[in-house]
């Protein structure tokens, strides 16, 4: 039995997803980043963070889906994944809360492939639904590689 989780819940093209706190190092305002030639289209490009370079992905190019605009509200979540670091463009930061267990349920079987690997299910908060994600699988080890 898990015990209860606290989440970072955000918005990415009008649907509510959510990471595990703990994957979430911090919460930056948007800035222009510096387009690398040649990397995968969702990969955004570089700004420095904390004086390193940090890669920032775009969600909602990742996910497929179409690209919001970028507005004051557009925020970029540092996130740990693997031994390094990366930031995830996402349109709005919700809140931080706690999610018990019984408000996650097993994403459903028509979830395969691709997103199978990185949904760890789907929790009911307030009669939505916000996919769980985990951050550290959003990325294939290839592409963490390159990164």
């Amino acid at each position: 039995m898990m015990d209860s989780v606290k989440v970072l819940i955000f918005v990415v093209d009008k649907e509510y997803y959510a990471a595990d706190i703990i994957q979430v190092e911090r919460i930056l305002g948007h800035e222009m980043s510096t387009k690398l030639p040649d990397v995968p289209s969702f990969v955004d490009g570089v700004i420095n963070y904390e004086g390193k370079i940090l890669p920032v992905i775009s969600l909602s190019k990742r996910f497929n889906l179409p690209e919001s605009d970028i507005t004051d509200e557009t925020k970029v979540i540092v996130s740990k994944i693997h031994n390094g670091k990366i930031g995830i463009i996402v349109d709005l930061v919700s809140e931080v809360r706690d999610i018990g267990p019984e408000d996650i349920e097993q994403p459903p079987n028509v979830i395969s492939g691709m997103s199978k690997r990185y949904i760890k299910g789907l929790i009911k908060i307030d009669n939505k639904i916000v996919i769980f994600l985990d951050i550290s699988k959003i990325l294939t080890d290839e592409e963490k590689e390159l990164l």
